[in-house]
């Protein structure tokens, strides 16, 4: 089997991450869990062989020199992939993640209609979409940034290490820049982006001071900033972007941030009752006036959590409420809502509710 053969095996398996090491067989994870594929172990020489693959002219001596690189990868037909290529115990190893070649998969997002259509028709601000590794980011912004696509005449911009989706040009001019072959760094890129006419620019991921203030910036100066970060709630995130700033810096930040914000996503992927797929389960935040009142003033920013339980109306909606939707709705377990809740005591009393509430009507069935 060649590599390219073993990566499209994984893919029909529906893999999301593959690893090749050294002195065990290939593995990947399929629905949150990691499975061997197969018993024979890979040699150091095949890894090695491997790495030979898919690394260039450009990526090839970083490998050699560092011991580590990152890089991007594809099978036509197939799908992207990101790959981490590093040496471990003196042998060479390869992870991968699974990249969307087909913005088909947009269809899988769980947004609400109602917040899709508010974010695809802002013009300028920040929105930033977060959560673990794996936990669909990358496709939720590459379903709203499709969606501007076809409905909006815009210049879009994307700056990603690596490029994860290919889009094409719809009704927007849709450039994309890749961190290594492209641009430098994700700071270098987004200053670069000001002078390229932009309308909307996607960040890959905020993971600096330079990058979050560059990202702010364009967003206070008339742009529609997308990104990305790995925190695990809402609220998590507002601080995580403030504590990227010095202290000197954090109050100026505190306002132009709050000042931006248009939205926060936050998402977490779960197993599903029938453990053969996972779903999305949302926290949203909206940067409704009392939301910025309250990032603005760092002793009521613990509030927030207050104002997305306040704001069902304006379509927010805490982490707690939609894992009681899905279970409701059947799609997760008692036991999954409660690893996932940020509050598991809040869940459990909404779950019993919706437990009494089924059995209430199934004895009204019987007595039918």
């Amino acid at each position: 089997m060649t590599f390219d053969e073993l990566l499209t095996a994984c893919v029909k398996r529906g893999a999301s991450d593959i690893h090749l090491h050294a002195g065990m067989p290939p593995y990947a994870r399929i629905n949150g869990h990691v499975t061997p594929l197969g018993s024979t172990p890979l040699s150091p020489k095949t890894t090695l062989g491997f790495v030979d693959h898919i690394t260039d002219e450009r990526t090839r001596p970083i490998f050699d020199a560092k011991g580590q690189v990152d890089m991007a990868y594809s099978v036509t037909g197939v799908a992207r992939f990101r790959c981490s290529v590093f040496r471990q115990r003196g042998s060479a190893s390869i992870v991968l993640r699974v990249l969307s070649s087909d913005t088909g998969d947009f269809s899988k997002v769980n947004l609400p209609p109602r917040i899709m259509q508010f974010l695809t028709m802002q013009s300028r601000g920040i929105v930033l979409v977060t959560g673990p590794t794996g936990s669909g980011k990358s496709t939720t912004l590459g379903a709203i940034l499709d969606r501007i696509n076809s409905e909006r005449s815009e210049t879009i911009i994307t700056i990603e290490d690596p490029i994860e989706t290919l889009h094409r040009n719809k009704k927007s001019i849709l450039l994309q820049r890749e961190i290594g072959s492209d641009a430098p760094s994700f700071a270098e890129a987004l200053v670069a982006a000001m002078r390229q006419d932009p309308d909307i620019i996607m960040i890959g991921e905020i993971r600096d001071y330079a990058t979050a203030s560059a990202a702010i910036s364009a967003a206070q100066t008339g742009h529609l900033v997308f990104s990305t970060l790995h925190t695990l709630d809402t609220v998590r995130t507002v601080n995580r972007i403030l504590e990227l700033f010095p202290p000197g810096e954090r109050e100026t930040a505190r306002t132009l941030f709050s000042d931006s914000l248009v939205a926060v996503i936050s998402q977490r992927l779960l197993p599903t009752v029938d453990g053969r797929n996972r779903v999305a389960a949302l926290e949203i935040l909206k940067g409704t006036l009392r939301v910025k009142e309250l990032i603005k003033d760092p002793e009521r920013s613990h509030l927030l959590t207050d104002a997305i339980r306040d704001g069902r109306e304006d379509g927010m909606q805490s982490f707690d409420d939609h894992l009681a939707q899905l279970y409701s709705d059947g799609h997760i377990s008692m036991e999954v809502g409660l690893s996932a809740a940020t509050s598991m005591h809040e869940f459990k009393m909404k779950a019993l509710s919706i437990d009494q509430e089924r059995l209430m009507a199934a004895t009204t069935l019987d007595d039918l």
